[in-house]
């Protein structure tokens, strides 16, 4: 199968591209929008790309994020609390490519909150903020007419999740309208808790590679710069969420009132995290 060069301008096959180029794996991370509150988020994901991210997924907050594992979903209920909404994390994008008009956004989420907004202006709304992809957890290729092929008709692309339960029988309706590149979840289980081995993620790389032609990149349980290194020695890029989200919840306190208060110097903690994350991946192949 053939990748299809969608999402705006197509930023997602043209980073990929340059760091085929390059002869490197790319950083993908993930944070929640608005998770502890808008501006704080805001100035992380501004910072992202400087630090070594070379595609960003952004969380929509939900409130029953079902793959997710405890630290995504208290971001989640973080953010919720500070308001945030699905219009919210699409001026969050708005706000970056103010100044960035090149770094790959994803959003990441469920279907619950898009079908609430609307498919149609929902995807109008996303490609002009910026975003160039989406992953639905919960909507599998069976459903791919409520939201992904109408997401790669209005030039968004679709990346679907493929696990180690994904046999070679089901493979080819996973990947049939998959776009931008295939995201491999390396463990049976939700985020932030299990890692897998080296040999099983290179196994499931090499397979995935007789069925697309598109870029791999690996998620679940990536948690270290060592970790991030062997995953980008095989794969096309590797995934790091939980630790991210993490690192940044491990900088709040709490402000007296209830509230989460952020601690000074919680934001550069968090990209200087990033950017460890990013020599690891970068000196993979060195």
């Amino acid at each position: 199968m053939k990748s299809a060069d969608v999402g705006a301008d197509g930023r997602i096959a043209r980073r990929f591209a340059a760091l085929k180029a390059e002869g490197r794996a790319g950083l993908v991370t993930f944070i929640t929008a608005g998770d502890p509150d808008p501006a704080v988020s805001q100035a992380v994901l501004n910072g992202l790309p400087a630090a070594g991210a070379d595609l960003i997924e952004l969380g929509m907050p939900f409130t029953d994020p079902m793959a997710d594992g405890p630290a995504i979903q208290a971001s989640s209920l973080r953010a919720l609390k500070a308001g945030m909404t699905v219009r919210k994390t699409l001026e969050m994008v708005r706000g970056f490519r103010k100044q960035d008009a090149d770094t790959p956004i994803i959003l990441m989420g469920y279907y619950n909150p898009i079908y609430a907004y609307g498919v149609e202006p929902f995807l109008a709304d996303a490609r002009a903020a910026g975003v160039d992809g989406l992953i639905v957890v919960d909507l599998p290729p069976e459903e791919d007419e409520e939201l992904c092929i109408p997401a790669v008709k209005a030039g968004v692309s679709f990346v679907r999740l493929t696990t180690p339960t994904t046999d070679e029988a089901r493979m080819p309706t996973v990947m049939r309208n998959t776009s931008g590149f295939v995201y491999y979840v390396s463990i049976a289980g939700i985020t932030g808790t299990a890692s897998a081995s080296n040999t099983a993620v290179d196994a499931a790389v090499a397979r995935l590679k007789r069925h697309t032609d598109l870029p791999v990149a690996v998620g679940f349980g990536i948690k270290t710069p060592d970790q991030a290194a062997e995953v980008a020695r095989v794969a096309d890029a590797a995934v790091v969420g939980s630790a991210i989200v993490t690192r940044l919840a491990d900088g709040l306190a709490d402000g007296g009132d209830g509230a989460d208060a952020v601690r000074p110097g919680t934001v550069e903690d968090v990209l200087g995290f990033v950017g460890e994350l990013a020599a690891g991946v970068r000196a993979a192949r060195g």
